[in-house]
């Protein structure tokens, strides 16, 4: 008797192979390739070696799909003009501390599109192929992202918190979302963007940062420097914000601070300045929400005895 084809043959393991670099997930178009009928696809799911994701990808284990498996499902269940895009194409790219659900794709207009509940598909008018990386899994270049994903961000916060971030994280530089916000010609959100870019582009790296330039440009403070490089022998340290001609430094403590990394650094960075002389002090962006008059009342007076004085009215 005739026995069918063994799962260690070499189509299965050319599609193990694949499989590795595409979180475990390969599409339908993929395996018929390898040679891989859908008699043999039905016969693995029916048994329990592969699950099938959507009606376009296979998973070629019984086990939790990864992250990255997950997109590329949905790319594969967009089509061969799908790509991840926006806070998805970020988060491909090696965007840390963001999250999206679910995964995000985009096509041109006029392209079918297999609906699933799983993966968020549309189509979209801004959709160009040049804006496409190919390298692994299809997805907008990071600024076009960026934008995009501030852009459909469900509120002004959230879209300010990424374009943050993504600069934050050195994903990209201020000037390309610059640049790539000039593309964008009609939008509710356009000329939010616009002003928070510009703040970027003036040194901002933080979200706290914006928001606390804002509120001291509001009260009538002097405006600070950002992001003001200093050495200390062997060691650099940048201050959040910095008045030099009043010896004042104010840092703004976001919850990177709190992380374990970072709070050596931080303590390093605070004892340089003051054992040079000047005030350091620190603004908790919960003390910003939650007392703020108190805080800016002690920049206030950190100025003052500075030697600032306000301008007559």
């Amino acid at each position: 008797m005739a026995r069918g084809p063994s799962y260690d043959d070499g189509r299965f393991a050319a599609a193990r192979e694949l499989g590795a670099r595409q979180g475990g997930v390969l599409s339908r178009p993929q395996l018929y390739a390898l040679g891989i009928t859908r008699w043999e696809i039905r016969g693995q799911v029916r048994i329990g070696r592969w699950q099938l994701v959507g009606d376009q990808s296979v998973q070629l284990h019984n086990s939790e799909l990864s992250p990255r498996g997950e997109m590329w499902a949905a790319v594969f269940q967009g089509g061969p003009r799908a790509c991840l895009d926006g806070g998805s194409s970020l988060i491909a790219a090696g965007l840390e501390r963001y999250e999206l659900h679910p995964v995000r794709v985009s096509v041109p207009r006029g392209a079918r599109v297999r609906r699933s509940r799983r993966f968020n598909i549309r189509q979209t008018r801004r959709w160009e192929v040049t804006d496409i990386v190919r390298t692994d899994i299809p997805r907008t270049r990071a600024e076009t992202a960026a934008i995009r994903a501030a852009l459909w961000a469900r509120t002004d916060r959230e879209a300010a918190y990424v374009l943050t971030i993504t600069v934050q994280q050195g994903l990209v530089p201020p000037t390309a979302l610059g640049e790539e916000l000039l593309r964008i010609r009609r939008d509710r959100r356009r000329l939010l963007l616009h002003e928070i870019v510009n703040e970027l582009l003036d040194g901002a790296r933080s979200l706290g940062e914006i928001d606390v330039v804002r509120e001291l440009r509001r009260r009538g403070l002097p405006p600070p420097a950002r992001q003001v490089l200093r050495r200390d022998g062997r060691n650099r340290y940048y201050l959040d914000l910095y008045w030099p001609d009043y010896g004042l430094v104010l840092e703004i403590d976001g919850i990177h601070h709190a992380w374990a990394e970072n709070v050596v650094g931080d303590a390093l960075r605070q004892n340089a300045v003051m054992l040079q002389g000047e005030t350091f002090l620190r603004l908790p962006l919960l003390g910003l929400r939650l007392r703020p008059g108190d805080f800016f009342a002690q920049v206030e007076q950190g100025l003052r005895d500075g030697g600032w004085r306000p301008a007559a009215a």
